[in-house]
């Protein structure tokens, strides 16, 4: 019987039709390639290194894919981890404004305390109206932000809550963002 963390690692991975489109394989073939080559026993770097110098066709986002993947079919890796053991938690909200209005958003303090409040964060590098690293002061990890115009009137903001502790932080943090981001979008919506 499968068990319940590799039935997840399997519903969460491209289909075998869309890895075959891409690859030339599906992920029983890519699979048992890496087991014959012992890669169970690697860590996540030399996969993937591997992998592009024995499938020099393979592009280096589906070698990332099939290396995750593979280390979550294995048991080597879980959902949400990435591959120095620490773990990530995603967010990400399409909201109906320009982008520059919802980079603005996140940007300037006034405007964020509108719909974060009291947060504990410090904005470390912006890309304008792209991205921003952000220090979180309040508990582990940083913040990744990245914004997307989707129409000249609809943008997405989409955040990675970085070097998480565990799948608990996970969780939170993944609560804590949605609920945030739920607020910035009627902040902004209004």
């Amino acid at each position: 019987m499968k068990s319940a963390s590799a039935s997840k690692a399997k519903a969460d991975r491209p289909s075998d039709a869309a890895v075959q489109r891409a690859t030339g394989r599906d992920w029983s073939e890519w699979f048992g390639l890496l087991d014959k080559a012992g890669s169970a026993k690697l860590d996540h770097t030399t996969i993937a290194r591997r992998l592009g110098e024995e499938h020099p066709g393979l592009p280096p986002w589906w070698r990332q894919m099939v290396t995750v993947h593979y280390e979550r079919a294995r048991g080597l890796r879980v959902t949400h981890q990435k591959f120095d053991g620490s773990f990530c938690a995603s967010v990400s909200k399409t909201i109906g404004v320009p982008v520059a209005r919802l980079y603005d958003a996140w940007a300037d303090a006034r405007k964020r305390a509108r719909w974060l409040p009291a947060a504990p964060l410090q904005i470390r590098k912006t890309t304008k109206d792209k991205s921003m690293r952000i220090t979180w002061d309040g508990g582990p990890g940083g913040l990744d932000v990245q914004f997307l115009a989707k129409g000249p009137a609809k943008s997405q903001v989409s955040l990675d809550h970085e070097d998480l502790p565990n799948l608990a932080a996970v969780s939170k943090s993944k609560a804590y963002w949605r609920l945030a981001v739920a607020r910035l979008k009627t902040v902004l919506e209004e």
